[in-house]
């Protein structure tokens, strides 16, 4: 059974650092696509950064060069370094992985995701 375990939200000041780390258990997280994604109140869920199986990771324009997205396929867990945090930042935060392949174009879209973990928070301040 495949679950998901978030931790490492918080709050953090404007240009804070924060790293969120996912648990996986019942997968090898290399052999699955996985992602990042976000909530704000009132809002969509939206695609923060994917990593495919291969490795190749890819980002939302808008945490490009401030997010990075790792795994650690010893530990199997997925992480979410997240630097120069701003307050548009603020959201819960999920893990996610899809049993089997996905690709560029669809990484950091939610409906393609089989699974998901139980969400961490995120707040920055001003």
């Amino acid at each position: 059974q495949v679950q998901l375990v978030e931790s490492g939200g918080g709050s953090v000041q404007a240009g804070g650092s924060l790293r969120l780390s996912c648990a996986a258990s019942g997968y090898t997280v290399s052999t699955y696509c996985m992602g990042w994604f976000r909530q704000a109140p009132g809002k969509e869920r939206e695609g923060v950064a994917g990593i495919l199986g291969s490795g190749s990771t890819y980002y939302a324009g808008s945490v490009k060069g401030r997010f990075t997205i790792s795994r650690d396929n010893a530990k199997n867990m997925l992480y979410l370094q997240m630097n120069s945090l701003k307050p548009e930042d603020t959201a819960m935060y999920y893990c996610a992985a899809r049993a089997g392949g996905c690709s560029w174009w669809n990484v950091l879209g939610p409906s393609v995701y089989n699974y998901w973990g139980q969400g961490t928070q995120v707040t920055v301040s001003s």
